[in-house]
């Protein structure tokens, strides 16, 4: 039996751009569905969503697709309301979604950029914690997993970026605080470098190899690699799971060991 047998777990993000690896949001909704679970994944883009979905009934697992914009209250809102109709609640949300387009140093950071990244990045998961808990508060208990950043403690040279993932830091521990006498559990995953698509955006234009790119960013891990969005999966599996019902409000690193440095 499965760490997640018989949940119904919905993944925000769980599709993902074209890549040779995986992304946290599919690796997430894959493993659920391993575990037992039956999944409801998530994504602004349907078609992204439906390879995820078909990935996990190709080993027989549990899945359906749904679209929406998370940035709209009422999209958030649908979410929710699809997962009860289809699956007949929700006891884990995973909210995964996340930008760095457009990110850049104070001076130089578009207001419209600003704006898109600290409402795809943090008010998004706010809308959707919003539109699920009294469905968990009724029910006498949830799990709430925030995927947040460990540029939420350093953030470098981009201002938005590592700023929203503070938010989301402060909006888990606060959530986690004000739904613990419902029994719901709200925790935060702070990856580091992790090799999804997304980790590429940062590469430079300059003729860098993917091998090399990767190379560099490990320097700085003190375990001496990248790690990968089944490291992620499985910190939110057992996030999610009976295993860790004594834990909440946690801001979790998977990381490396790069927060110690």
């Amino acid at each position: 039996m499965g760490q997640a047998q018989n949940k119904r777990v919905v993944v925000v993000g769980g599709g993902q751009r074209d890549g040779a690896t995986i992304g946290n949001g599919r690796a997430m909704a894959v493993l659920f569905a391993r575990n037992g679970a039956e999944v409801l994944v998530v994504d602004r883009d349907l078609d992204r969503a439906e390879a995820t979905v078909e990935q996990i009934k190709e080993e027989s697992g549990r899945a359906r697709s749904f679209a929406a914009d998370v940035s709209q209250s009422k999209d958030c809102e649908c979410i929710i309301s699809h997962a009860v109709e289809t699956m007949g609640g929700v006891e884990i949300l995973v909210n995964n979604v996340g930008v760095v387009d457009g990110d850049s140093d104070g001076l130089s950071l578009a207001e419209e950029a600003w704006d898109r990244i600290m409402t795809i990045n943090l008010k998004s998961i706010w809308l959707t914690s919003r539109a699920c808990l009294p469905l968990m508060r009724k029910a006498g208990g949830g799990v709430i997993i925030n995927i947040s950043s460990i540029a939420a403690l350093n953030m470098g040279s981009n201002l938005s970026y590592g700023m929203s993932k503070s938010g989301v830091n402060m909006l888990t521990t606060r959530l986690a605080k004000e739904n613990a006498p419902y029994n719901v559990r709200v925790n935060a995953i702070m990856p580091g470098s992790v090799e999804t698509p997304m980790f590429y955006q940062s590469m430079p234009t300059d003729g860098m190899t993917p091998e090399e790119y990767r190379s560099q960013r490990t320097k700085g891990i003190p375990l001496g690699r990248v790690g990968t969005a089944w490291d992620i999966a499985h910190a939110a599996l057992f996030l999610a799971s009976d295993e860790a019902s004594f834990i909440t409000g946690v801001l979790l690193p998977v990381d490396g060991g790069i927060h110690t440095r």
